[in-house]
């Protein structure tokens, strides 16, 4: 276990003040009173019986005690604490509530010098990193105001820290980024060249960045935003401003990602973000500041959405730059056709209509809007030896469309030639052996065209004839629809009844037809289930050959 070092010895190695950035520091009254509101829930909520072994931390619903909030409360308590415009300014009760949030954290460092999180992850450098981008933002703060003694209280975790941070291992690709950002944090703190020097073995691997702009993961409401403020932090804590390159780019592609409500595109995402609604609020800081940096309309005007509803004390102190005047704004991209190939999607934005087509790679083949009527998901799947979920092997662009195809096999296996005993464990492990028979083929292709005020959707299914075939096309919910039958036993499963259906929201219709109804067989054997939301099945069998239009009527 590392020294645990005294009072005297913290503050001795404590700095007297650190410099800020001498630019406009001007608050907007609403970041300090919605700060202040946090800091009296944090009061409310930390844990200050003597004879509580979490004392200075803070219970979830489910009684556990995390390391992350008492590290955020070490942030909010000290900049609450430093700022003018804060009603606990030079609140005495702060520094004590700090100094429990301090030694709970300390508690929950093992001998390596990393915490847990304990509903999956332990001895943790990753989460150890997230505690120390909070803490040393408390630590700094109170080095540039020469506060020496609430420097010092998180001294002793932050040096623990390092230690593990400089050997520590990673899960995924951008943890790579939320460690470095720790080290450049407690380099800018404390100046130990073995923090540059992991630093630059995890840069050695390169920014892992692609041809559209976006991350391995691609979160575009998680970890994108999570890397780029990362990758800000330390080109701005190191002066390596190489590193905003990637952050440019990510951010560029993210408007592109944009539907006219301000809605992100997340089915490109590969972590838990996948599929979920929200906005662009997570990128704040990084548009903010790049909007600010490269004079940047576009994000200045993406920007300005969230500011100062997600901007938060300590940001604007630590980095008070993000406080100068935004740029003038530009308009954000709203008339475009994008092809994304590294992501396998298209974006198309037609002003209020906004569609992604999937290429590869998923079952969703098609996200389209315009107002409030929306398709979350168009679907085909025919009952096909329980693989006919029809996954695109292949897309492409072909003049006007887009035309995506998928061709299955299903078989038979013969005996084993020569015979020979066969295990109960060894079934699939012959069969790359034994000769087949009775192939029966199928090929499925969607083809995808813009309209004016909507799509059309051409679907074929041919080779073995007979087979069934349903198409889901589930919408979000919230409307009425027209036209329609309840499929059997199926909640929220509707057929067409009229040659043509009406999805109603709002103000806004959508118009779905022409119709197919040829049997109500929608849950195809091993196809992916319903997903949430009300669904309208077109089915029919193969060869089957049916276009339908999806039109938007506004107003």
């Amino acid at each position: 276990m590392a020294a645990v070092l005294t009072r005297r010895e913290l503050l001795a190695a404590v700095p007297a003040a650190l410099p800020a950035s001498a630019v406009p520091t001007e608050l907007e009254p609403a970041i300090a009173r919605r700060h202040d509101e946090a800091v009296v829930e944090l009061l409310r909520r930390q844990i200050t019986d003597p004879a509580n072994p979490h004392r200075g931390g803070f219970a979830d619903s489910s009684e556990l005690y995390f390391p992350g909030p008492a590290a955020s409360a070490l942030e909010l308590f000290a900049a609450a604490y430093l700022h003018p415009a804060s009603r606990f300014h030079r609140d005495a009760v702060l520094v004590e509530r700090a100094r429990l949030a301090a030694g709970f954290l300390e508690r929950c460092q093992n001998s390596e010098g990393n915490v847990d999180l304990p509903i999956t992850n332990f001895n943790s450098p990753p989460d150890t990193a997230f505690c120390v981008h909070h803490v040393a933002t408390a630590a700094l703060l109170a080095h540039r105001a020469g506060e020496r003694e609430l420097a010092a209280l998180p001294q002793a975790f932050l040096r623990r820290a390092m230690v593990a941070l400089v050997r520590g291992g990673v899960h995924t690709p951008n943890h790579r980024w939320v460690v470095s950002a720790a080290l450049a944090q407690l380099w800018e703190l404390y100046r130990d060249a073995s923090c540059l020097r992991r630093i630059d073995q995890w840069l050695a691997e390169g920014i892992d960045i692609d041809t559209d702009g976006q991350y391995t993961e691609r979160s575009t409401l998680v970890y994108n935003a999570i890397t780029n403020r990362a990758l800000i932090v330390m080109a701005a804590k190191l002066g390596r401003d190489q590193l905003l390159e990637p952050v440019r780019r990510n951010l560029d592609s993210l408007l592109y990602l944009l539907h006219p409500d301000g809605e992100v595109v997340t089915e490109i995402s590969r972590r838990q973000d996948q599929y979920q609604r929200g906005d662009a609020a997570p990128h704040w800081f990084a548009l903010q500041y790049m909007a600010i940096r490269d004079g940047d309309g576009r994000l200045a005007a993406l920007a300005r959405r969230f500011f100062p509803r997600h901007a938060y004390l300590s940001t604007v102190m630590e980095y008070p730059e993000l406080l100068r005047p935004l740029p003038p704004e530009r308009p954000l991209p709203a008339h475009y056709e994008r092809l994304m190939p590294a992501l396998g999607i298209a974006r198309i934005r037609r002003g209020p209509l906004s569609a992604t087509v999937f290429l590869r790679g998923t079952s969703r083949l098609l996200h389209v809007r315009c107002g409030l009527a929306v398709v979350e998901a168009v679907r085909m799947a025919a009952a096909f030896f329980g693989r006919g979920q029809f996954i695109p092997q292949h897309g492409e662009k072909r003049a006007d469309s887009y035309v995506l195809t998928q061709a299955l096999e299903g078989d038979y296996f013969q005996p084993l030639e020569p015979p020979r005993q066969v295990g109960t464990e060894e079934w699939a492990a012959t069969r790359a052996e034994r000769k087949r028979s009775e192939t029966c083929r199928l090929l499925q292709r969607v083809t995808i065209s813009e309209l004016p005020q909507g799509f059309r959707l051409r679907f074929e299914v041919q080779g073995t004839n007979g087979v069934p075939v349903a198409v889901e096309i589930n919408l979000r919910e919230g409307g009425r629809l027209e036209g329609v039958e309840a499929s059997p036993g199926v909640s929220d499963a509707w057929l067409f009844r009229a040659n043509s259906v009406r999805y109603r929201i709002g103000s806004d219709t959508l118009v779905i037809g022409p119709g197919l109804r040829e049997h109500a067989y929608t849950q195809v054997r091993l196809a992916e289930p319903k997903l949430p939301g009300p669904s309208l099945y077109l089915t029919g069998y193969s060869p089957l050959d049916h276009t339908i239009e999806l039109r938007w009527e506004t107003g």
